[in-house]
Parts: C-alpha cells; structure tokens; sequence
C-alpha cells in the first residue's frame, strides 16, 4: 500500500470518480494525522450506481443458485488469498492490530461468504401440494430486487461480508455504503469479487451520511439495510417507508452479563474484558454492562479491574504486538463521545480503573471499570461504544432479570452460572436476541444475529439472515385447465 490513500468508488465493475469530484480525508486513528482521501458522493454517484445495480439485476436474478454458490465460493477463496492485503488495509482504516485481525476477522469473514453460498442452494418453503381439491400450490423464493445498504465503522471488512452475501446469495444486486472513516478494506473487496460477479452487481459508493440518506431513499431499491445507531435507524426507517422499502435494521446494543454467585470468578472476569474490550468495546455486543450478586461482588470487581489494567493497548499503524489487542476508537468524534460519558460519572458511582484518554496522540482510551452505578444512570441506559465496563449489584433472580431488561437495547446478553437451570430460566426470561451461557461474544454462520426493541429487526447471519433477503410468492395451478 502506497503512504496516500486515493479511495474511488466501485459502480459497473470499475472504479470511478464523484461527478463533483467532493472529498473527505482519512484519518489513522493511532496517530489522528490524514494519511489520504475518499469520495463524498452526491445524488448523480448514486443515481449511477442504481442504474448499474438495476441493469444487472434483470440477469443476476436469473441465475440459479449453484451459479451464484460459484461465485460466492470463489470470492472467499480470493479473500483468503489476499488476507494480507485486506488486513494491511483495514488496519491503517482503523488502528486495530495486524496479528488480531488477521486471526479474528479473516477466518469467520469467508466462513461466512462460504455459508452463504451453501445457503443459496436450500432455499426453504412448504411443500408442494392439494391444499384445495383440484388445485396444486407451490411456494417460490425469488430476490427481492436492488439492495440498498449501509454499514459502520466497527468492523469495516465483516459488516460489509454480512450485509453482500446474503444478499447476492438470494440473487439480489447490491449498492453498499461504507462509513466515510473506514471505506478502503471495502472497496478492496468490491474490487476483489468483481473478478467473479457480471459488472453492476455489487457496487459501492463512499460518502457521508448525507450520502447514505441518498443510497436509503432513492426509489430504485426494494430493500434497506443498516447497521448503526438507533437514531440513523429511525431515520431509514422513515425514509423508506414513503415507498414502503422492506427495511433491516441492525442498531446495536447494551448487554448485561449477569453474574450469579456460584460462577466461576476468575473464568467470568477474563472472559467479560476479553468481550468488553476487544476493538475497544466498538461491538454491538460487547459485554458492557454487568449484573453481580453481592456475595462476590468485591471478588468479581477486583478480578475485572486487574483484567482491564491487563488490557494492553496497541500503539502504531499496523501494530504487529499480538500481546496489544485494544485498538483505539475509531475516530475523533466517537473519542469525544466516550470521554463525555466518563466525565459524566455520577458521584455514587467509583471508577476502579481508566476513566481517561490514553497518552496524546490518537484516539486511544484506557479500559474502564465503573462500579456502584444505579439503573437510572445514563453510563447504563446509553450505549457508550468505547472500552467501558459498569457493574451493577442484584440481590435475586427476578431483580437481575428486571434490570438486564430495563434499558432500550435488546441484541445480545450472557449468563454466568454453574446451575444449568439456572441458565436456562435465564435464556427464556432476557428479553434479548442472543443469550450466552458462561461465555460471552462468539457467533456462528449457521445462527441468526440480531436483536429487538431499540436494537431493530431482521437477522443477519444464518438461513434467518438469508430469508430476509428474499421474497415468498404462492403459485397456483388449477389442475382442470
């Protein structure tokens, strides 16, 4: 990679300018200094990208599946062949580590691509048959057209993999959005598939949000899909129903990690920083938000507090220091969100570790414990998004249940108990998508990600995540004519 970034973006199979030629700068997030550019598309980049997304689809869609499963299988192979160069690429984009990405990101990314191909050719409905004398019924599963979509800064490579997949394995075209901080690893792979994939069939446009308001509202796709706040979700949630676009919505999360008193301590500590802190708590899923029964809670917090000092940060573009997993966040802005919460720390509530910006160059912040916090507090209801984790106290089951529950998010939870019952009234009472059980963070292809309430609709991964992006049509034929 050369030491200026020059982004474009991806439409027809080639790489291309704005038409206003407008830019915005890259930033490291190590360092804070501009080390290139890429695009802020307007209306005509977009409108370009639809009509090539739109032209392709009348023959991608009629592809069948073991054609598009091809395709799909040799995009994760050519992922995989050019793992160094995406990892390289998406590491300057974001600050985090070379060695931790390559092992953390790579192998579930053409996991995933693999799964979807797969996926592609058992596509699911009820049998053929006489559901009325006379007359044949069968179920069709057809693409649902031209996507539209957008994805954040956490995961640049992974969210985009999650978001074309499934929606190419369908039989779908696709004009995606990356976030204007962390456009290049995309782009890279748009490049990448495209040696596999009839032009216009996936494309990608760079730009801000005032770019992802075009991509989500122009009349083209049938289709809306983010991930991201739950306030750029009501957004797209609006803006797509003037049209009444279908709309997927992944808007992330406030996990509580409920800790009973016979769990095994020093397992539960380092599992909960190593699912707190990784990409710097920058995870819809983080563990952020624990939940511990007194009788261990002075073992639990001083078992957490001494992981979080652990927690060695990564300094330096392309850090090689396996040891040094916590990257910074992820740009300016989100640094500043961050230390707002920490400044806001209410005076009942006691900060064990961190609580502050790490050194003076980049956007790094120490990795935080806060105990003491009530259910009220904003460090509680809010989603921080940053290396922050706040403890809670519960004196039962029935109050730990009600206080995982009493916030907005619903995406993902864990509980930490020897008692498999125990875990078990757990899973069913947690009003979450995902419930772990003395774990905390891994996901699988072949299971469905995503949540409820404030945490949106639909399902990423899986055969869930699939069928989100196809369309049921009932056919029937009268057996007499």
């Amino acid at each position: 990679m050369t030491d200026t970034v020059h982004v474009q973006n991806f439409v027809d199979g080639a790489l291309v300018d704005t038409r206003d030629g407008r830019r915005t700068d890259l930033v490291d997030p190590t360092t804070g200094e501009t080390y290139g550019d890429a695009p802020l598309s307007g209306q005509a980049d977009v409108d370009l990208a639809y009509e090539s997304a739109g032209k392709a689809f009348e023959t991608w869609r009629r592809t069948t599946p073991s054609e598009r499963q091809q395709a799909l299988l040799k995009i994760a192979d050519a992922i995989e062949a050019r793992a160094d160069e995406l990892v390289e690429a998406e590491s300057r984009n974001t600050g985090k580590v070379v060695p931790v990405t390559m092992a953390e990101e790579i192998p579930p990314m053409v996991d995933q691509i693999r799964f979807f191909a797969g996926a592609a050719r058992v596509l699911e409905g009820r049998a053929s048959a006489e559901y009325m004398a006379g007359h044949t019924s069968w179920i069709r599963r057809e693409p649902v057209g031209v996507v539209g979509q957008v994805a954040p800064w956490n995961y640049p490579m992974m969210m985009a993999v999650w978001k074309f997949a499934p929606a190419l394995a369908a039989g779908n075209t696709v004009v995606l959005k990356p976030s204007d901080t962390t456009p290049v690893s995309t782009v890279m792979m748009a490049q990448i598939a495209a040696e596999f994939l009839p032009s216009g069939v996936l494309n990608v446009v760079c730009g801000d949000r005032t770019t992802g308001a075009a991509v989500v509202s122009h009349p083209t796709p049938a289709m809306v899909s983010i991930t991201g706040s739950v306030g750029a979700g009501r957004q797209v949630a609006e803006a797509a129903s003037h049209d009444l676009k279908r709309v997927h919505l992944e808007l992330g999360g406030k996990a509580p990690v409920v800790v009973f008193d016979d769990a095994d301590i020093a397992a539960a500590a380092e599992g909960i920083a190593a699912a707190g802190y990784f990409n710097a708590g920058q995870d819809c899923t983080a563990a952020t938000r624990v939940l511990v029964h007194p009788r261990v809670h002075d073992d639990f917090v001083a078992a957490l507090t001494e992981q979080a000092k652990a927690a060695t940060t990564s300094y330096g573009r392309g850090s090689n220091d396996e040891d040094a997993w916590v990257p910074p966040v992820n740009n300016a802005q989100q640094l500043e969100r961050v230390l707002g919460f920490l400044s806001r720390v209410p005076d009942h509530a006691t900060v064990t570790t961190g609580g502050g910006r790490q050194g003076d160059r980049g956007f790094y912040v120490e990795p935080t414990v806060i105990d003491g916090l009530q259910q009220e507090d904003e460090l509680i209801q809010h989603e921080i998004f940053g290396p922050v984790i706040t403890v809670q106290t519960f004196e039962h089951e029935d109050e730990a249940i009600a206080k995982a529950n009493g916030v907005p998010y619903a995406l993902a939870s864990s509980v930490w108990t020897k008692d498999l019952g125990r875990g078990l009234r757990m899973s069913q009472a947690l009003d979450f998508g995902c419930v772990w059980i003395n774990t905390h963070i891994p996901l699988v292809a072949e299971m469905p990600h995503g949540g409820f309430k404030h945490s949106g609709y639909g399902k990423d991964l899986s055969m869930y995540g699939l069928e989100d992006y196809t369309r049921v049509k009932h056919v029937m034929a009268n057996l007499e004519g």
